[in-house]
């Protein structure tokens, strides 16, 4: 019986591709003796998306990695510290074979303490340059004999010599209910017809002020050719009602590969889950990429990349509803442009990267 441990969280970008990766192990490992769990965060979302997708879930103490000094410091050093105590004891008590980590500051004391006990470590890294916590988890990696899997072929540029014989160039994994999405019951939920031009508005599982500002300013615009379906985010605050040509809602959570596969267009953020779920439905993107003092500009790195390769356009930063409207507009009465974005967006969706990792890890386990 093999023990394979998953770990990482903090946001759903650092879970959602673990679970693919999860489902993938499930369909080639059907009929053989094994067993699936995953470490995160003891608070926050981990354990309710975890639990939801019927995996067992063990929550260790978590703390921020922070490049800078504050007051909050100290006492995330001992949460770190704890971290990796109970994430030992887990992996000990559970016999585990091997340790994928998905990234997040919540990964570290997993992986550091799968490297004591001599624990294979393997790590994916969603975004176009690796953050933090990927760089620190590196080196357990390395110590280990684990694999590195990224997103993208520029990354392993960014890896150590020592580690770029175990660089696999994955993508990013994708559940497959998004692959198998039906527009038809996406157009059902919003209870639209099959003839309504949708433009799906997306800010992250949180939602994003900046996105949903530059959606009330350009509204009257966009709605001259598409039904705008506004995912605003549940921790924001949004009083425009349901009219004609606008539906706004919290959170899609089911739903969301549906509704994503009937959408002629995605404006949003640029997370790692928003471009590759997009792309693998051969999504043509219209992107706002978080950026400034509070990112490491990880959103920019992946705009500028489905730029280049054709699948977007890039919005920067303060450049207006005007614009924003105006790049809608041109995509709308140019079938062409739309066509070609979607063809480049399928090019780079069609990297299944829960395939590439779920045949990697049953071959390195033996089963």
């Amino acid at each position: 019986m093999v023990n394979i441990a998953f770990t990482g969280g903090g946001t759903g970008g650092h879970i959602y591709p673990g679970l693919a990766v999860i489902e993938e192990l499930k369909t080639r490992l059907a009929g053989r003796e094994y067993r699936l769990l995953w470490i995160g965060s003891n608070a926050g979302m981990d354990r309710s998306i975890v639990h939801d997708a019927g995996l067992e879930f063990f929550g260790i103490p978590a703390g921020r990695l922070r490049r800078y000094l504050t007051l909050k410091t100290i006492p995330d050093t001992f949460r770190v510290a704890a971290g990796f105590c109970a994430a030992r004891s887990i992996l000990k008590k559970q016999k585990v074979d091997i340790l994928f980590s998905k990234g997040g500051f919540v990964s570290v004391p997993p992986c550091a303490a799968a490297a004591s006990l001599g624990i294979p470590v393997c790590t994916h890294e969603s975004d176009f340059s690796p953050g933090l916590a990927t760089r620190l988890n590196l080196r357990f990696v390395q110590r280990t004999g684990g694999r590195v899997f990224v997103s993208y072929t520029d990354t392993a540029a960014f890896m150590p010599a020592a580690l770029q014989g175990r660089v696999t160039v994955s993508g990013n994994p994708v559940r497959p209910v998004f692959r198998a999405a039906n527009p038809a019951q996406g157009r059902a939920f919003l209870g639209l017809g099959p003839q309504e031009r949708i433009l799906l508005v997306l800010g992250g599982s949180q939602g994003a002020q900046e996105v949903n500002a530059l959606i009330r300013a350009s509204l009257e615009d966009l709605r001259r050719h598409y039904t705008v379906v506004h995912q605003f985010g549940p921790e924001q605050q949004w009083d425009l009602p349901r009219t004609e040509g606008y539906i706004p809602i919290p959170y899609i959570r089911d739903e969301m590969p549906h509704v994503l596969a009937a959408a002629e267009l995605v404006v949003g953020r640029s997370g790692a889950g928003t471009v590759w779920e997009s792309a693998a439905l051969a999504k043509p993107m219209i992107l706002i990429p978080l950026s400034g003092s509070g990112t490491r500009g990880d959103q920019v790195e992946n705009a500028r990349y489905f730029e280049r390769e054709g699948a977007a356009l890039i919005l920067p930063g303060q450049a207006g509803a005007e614009n924003l409207a105006r790049m809608a507009t041109t995509l709308a009465d140019d079938s062409r442009k739309r066509e070609a974005m979607a063809e480049a967006a399928r090019r780079i969706g069609s990297l299944d990267g829960a395939a590439i990792i779920g045949d990697f890890m049953c071959k390195f386990t033996g089963v």
